[in-house]
């Protein structure tokens, strides 16, 4: 059934929606659980020993600072004088002396800077663990790494920046062409280039799709199109429709905008910020994307055989075509 679907397809974009639908058959027929939000992805729930003593000095710094503003106020219950008499050990602070109530404000401002070292040694740690967890995720599993970044854009409680203002900034950034001035080695290097050959043409086989799905890993996120590498490894009647449509990409030096068009995730560098620029991005491609993109690095290194393709470049970030780079 699905290879008179797809013999009947006419681009890409439509091989695509036959092949999402195909999958989501496939997943009602055996019960597979669709999940239709992103799942929150959590990382280890072990807190450091050194940052639960931490938090505990913290709390009971906090709960002391209470009490020596109690007693400073004329608050003279027997707890209080308790707890100011033990604040004042070690020391040679008695509770009867005129000058009492600058020592006082002395321990509270005391009790107040530790407490915002304290605060800043845990949110270096914080910042510091967030990225490097992750970094590491970006390169085991980006599909864990986006549904995680899009977990704080539902629970966050602070104010989000304007979307026209955030579409403008990034827009200025990767739309607006920038005009490079030409240095004179420019033409040197454009004369010695002069007599180099033009490459074959480049052919696209069944052979060549089936091998670049298979080095995909299975579960990397989608992009806007919803359809995972595994499926384009268990649909392999579709190797064929892809490489002929492939083809007709590349000699026609253009793509459905679908393939073009990533998903840009923002990540807050300052919490309750609303500027545009103070937010980093994370962007995916189309899988379908990277998979063109792979023909292309394995037909345009010519002295590279298939196997000795980069595994990094598989996940590329935004790709040139025909001169031009491509829009997210």
């Amino acid at each position: 059934m699905l290879v008179t679907y797809l013999e009947a397809s006419r681009d890409l974009c439509e091989t695509d929606s036959i092949l999402f639908g195909a999958a989501l058959a496939v997943c009602r027929i055996i019960g597979a659980k669709i999940s239709t939000a992103g799942r929150a992805t959590g990382y280890s729930s072990a807190i450091p020993a050194w940052k639960r003593g931490i938090e505990e000095r913290i709390a009971k710094a906090r709960a002391l600072i209470g009490r020596l503003i109690c007693f400073r106020s004329g608050n003279n219950r027997p707890k209080i004088v308790r707890t100011v008499r033990m604040a004042f050990t070690r020391t040679n602070v008695s509770l009867s002396q005129p000058d009492i109530t600058q020592k006082l404000t002395e321990r509270i401002d005391d009790l107040n800077q530790r407490i915002a070292a304290w605060g800043t040694r845990i949110r270096r740690y914080t910042e510091r663990s967030t990225r490097f967890n992750q970094n590491r995720l970006f390169q085991s599993d980006q599909k864990r790494l986006y549904e995680s970044l899009e977990r704080p854009m539902v629970s966050e409680t602070g104010p989000a920046p304007n979307q026209a203002d955030t579409v403008a900034f990034w827009r200025g950034l990767w739309s607006e062409l920038v005009n490079h001035s030409e240095s004179p080695w420019t033409e040197v290097v454009a004369s010695q280039c002069a007599g180099i050959m033009p490459m074959d043409p480049v052919i696209i086989t069944p052979d060549d799709v089936a091998e670049a799905v298979r080095r995909a890993p299975n579960w990397k996120s989608p992009g806007l199109d919803g359809l995972h590498h595994y499926w384009l490894k268990g649909f392999m009647v579709c190797h064929s429709v892809l490489a002929r449509q492939f083809q007709e990409a590349l000699n026609q030096k253009s793509l459905p905008s679908l393939f073009t068009t990533g998903i840009t995730h923002l990540v807050s560098k300052d919490q309750g910020t609303t500027d545009p620029s103070k937010y980093r991005h994370v962007s995916t491609d189309h899988i379908q994307d990277t998979n063109i993109h792979f023909e292309r690095e394995n037909h345009f290194s010519p002295g590279l055989k298939s196997g000795d393709v980069a595994r990094s470049k598989w996940m590329s970030g935004r790709w040139s075509w025909n001169q031009g780079t491509t829009p997210h």
